[in-house]
């Protein structure tokens, strides 16, 4: 009897211990509630209410349809700040709350003028937050303003990619010339990155082999004399099928200094469209471009255009001396609305044209998901407009951000077709890489229209396959066209490409098969006119100076010298193709496997100052352990 009494008793302390628990973690907490609305007393849906302890976020949410908010919060004192786009934000400093209360605070916000300083009128049309209802955000029309909603809830991923087939093999003695584009970036790598490290393979459309190979520097030589650009040739065997062979080249463009770096008028052109609603884009880019603005010199200028239902310019052009009016301007910025891309994209070259500086580094750095849904929006219209625009002698920048609804496609437009760069931005340390660490080479281009063409010896080479650029093909006769666009490289950057060659005698079998020819079988075998060159092939490279409009030319002669040891950087390359080619199910992945990559890739690691080798190696081991 007296242990069932002291069991009761201690299953009673118990129950008081845990309820008094609870008391006291309620009572830590007050509630915050209000209504928000414009000054003609409308109620402002989706503004956006954070609740700050000095340069900290504590908490934040945005309002419903009916203008209300409401935060859970621990008391203690606070800063609230409430804004919306075209509205001026408001602050409320030192809001002490107390537990066990509730606190309403409806706040007023003035949208008789547009906070960021322009008039922008709302165009009908639908954006998405995310997984949150998207909306047009603001309408000026003259004093007062109006506002209209769009919704459009998004539960699917609607990110979008093009499909480029696989480069197959193609015989040397039917077609010995194959000509690409220098015009490579490094957007996938992130890009896959952002995938694998969430758990999931990237789609196949999303891996460009190209980029995975040129995320990471090599070690080719400076050019010398008064070509900008170098040529570096290495033969080896292919890894993933040792009866073929392996060709590696390499460009590297003259490094310049910082210092010595021209004067920079850089336009800033940030989507602020409900689509960039979310930590990894908008307050993404606002960290990224603080990172570049903390390295501008006194000579060089800013200037921010931002676009959403339509265009605006919120910071005239600005010295880099200016650095904290550059970062305030940013730090403004809030995400709504829908994306006029085009009409951001005209204006922010004709405010370039403005200021531009000659023989300066005149830019456009673009900072967006791509879901361009306003105005000029499918891939046709926006080819047309930007190779217009490329013609004015200013570049362009394309920093992707974002998931869920991060449109490839586009971004690889608009940096193709306006002599562009491209890069993904998943985290800031690759913001770190792209804006600061590879300034020159994202920032400043020596060489402009950068294009190969290889001529194959057939008394050598039986068949050949590209590995990559499938969306950098030229027609052979592009190669001599001066006036066909090609790929730009900036200062100290690095091009590598492969080809898998096919030794004459070396039994093939990967071409599809085809009827023999019906009037060709009395014509006098090819193979009588050939060579006895020991070459295996010629990389002929035009280039222009980005101020001139008449390329130069020059010629590299290839002969396999079966050298015993491969460099490094051949051996880490080859690795990152072979994953590239597994990641895509290539029809010619041959005998390639993961543990066949990381056990090349360990063997080749070099300096790897950065570690991005190392990193490479952990996201090869990460898929490995998928399957």
């Amino acid at each position: 009897m007296n242990k069932k009494i002291m069991l009761l008793i201690s299953l009673w302390m118990l129950i008081v211990v845990y309820a008094s628990a609870q008391n006291d973690t309620v009572s830590s907490f007050a509630t915050l509630t209000g209504k928000i609305t414009d000054d003609n007393g409308q109620a402002l849906d989706y503004a956006t209410v954070k609740l700050m302890q000095g340069e900290s976020l504590i908490m934040g949410t945005t309002t419903g349809t009916d203008g209300m908010y409401s935060l859970n919060v621990k008391s203690g004192t606070y800063t609230l700040i409430v804004s919306y786009v075209g509205c001026k934000s408001f602050e409320t400093k030192n809001l002490t709350l107390h537990a066990d209360t509730v606190c309403i605070q409806n706040v007023v916000l003035s949208c008789g003028e547009v906070m960021l300083g322009v008039a922008i009128t709302s165009m009908p049309g639908k954006s998405v937050r995310g997984n949150r209802p998207g909306k047009t955000m603001y309408v000026v029309d003259g004093v007062k303003s109006r506002r209209r909603t769009y919704y459009q809830p998004i539960e699917e991923n609607t990110e979008e990619y093009t499909k480029n087939l696989e480069n197959r093999f193609i015989m040397a003695m039917d077609e010995p010339l194959s000509t690409f584009s220098a015009d490579v970036d490094a957007a996938s790598y992130g890009n896959m990155r952002r995938f694998i490290n969430k758990g999931e393979k990237p789609p196949v459309d999303a891996i460009r082999t190209e980029e995975l190979i040129n995320y990471f520097s090599y070690d080719y030589p400076q050019p010398q004399g008064e070509n900008p650009v170098s040529v570096t040739t290495e033969v080896g065997n292919c890894p993933w099928n040792n009866q073929h062979k392996l060709v590696r080249i390499g460009i590297k463009a003259k490094e310049i200094s910082s210092e010595k770096l021209p004067a920079s008028n850089f336009v800033f052109l940030i989507d602020v469209s409900g689509s960039m609603y979310s930590y990894d884009k908008l307050e993404l880019v606002k960290s990224s471009l603080k990172l570049l603005v903390n390295n501008l010199r006194d000579e060089d200028r800013v200037s921010i255009v931002v676009y959403a239902g339509a265009a605006g310019e919120v910071l005239p052009s600005t010295s880099g001396a200016d650095k904290q009016k550059i970062k305030d301007v940013l730090e403004t910025l809030e995400a709504g609305g829908s994306t006029a891309g085009g009409a951001g994209i005209q204006l922010a070259y004709k405010i370039a044209k403005k200021n531009f500086i000659e023989n300066g580094n005149n830019r456009v750095i673009l900072c967006t998901d791509g879901d361009f849904n306003v105005g000029i929006s499918d891939i046709a219209g926006l080819e047309s407009l930007i190779e217009t625009e490329r013609k004015s002698g200013i570049f362009l920048t394309v920093l992707g951000y974002g998931m869920g609804n991060y449109k490839d496609n586009r971004m690889q437009t608009l940096a193709q077709k306006g002599n562009g760069n491209h890069a993904y931005i998943d985290n800031l340390q690759e913001a770190n890489k792209v804006l600061i660490n590879e300034f020159g080479s994202t920032m400043y281009v020596v060489a402009k229209d950068v294009k190969l063409q290889i001529e194959f010896n057939p008394a050598k080479v039986q068949a050949y396959r590209l590995v990559g650029y499938e969306s950098r093909l030229l027609d052979k006769e592009d190669f001599n066209d001066d006036t066909k666009d090609a790929g730009e490289m900036g200062a100290g950057h690095t091009v590598t490409a492969f080809y898998e060659v096919v030794p004459v005698g070396v039994e093939f079998n990967l071409l599809p098969k085809v009827d023999s020819l019906k009037y060709q079988k009395n014509l006098k075998s090819k193979s009588n006119t050939l060579t006895d060159s020991p070459e295996l092939m010629t990389v002929k490279l035009r280039y222009k100076l980005p101020a001139a409009n008449e390329s130069n030319k020059m010629e590299i002669p290839v002969v396999d010298t079966k050298a015993d040891k491969l460099s490094d950087d051949f051996r880490f390359a080859a690795a990152v193709a072979m994953f590239g080619q597994l990641l895509r199910n290539s029809d010619f992945k041959g005998n390639a496997t993961y543990e066949a990559v990381i056990s090349l890739a360990e063997s080749a690691l070099g300096k790897d100052k950065q570690g991005y080798r190392r990193e490479f190696i952990r996201l090869v081991q990460v898929v490995k352990n998928m399957d």
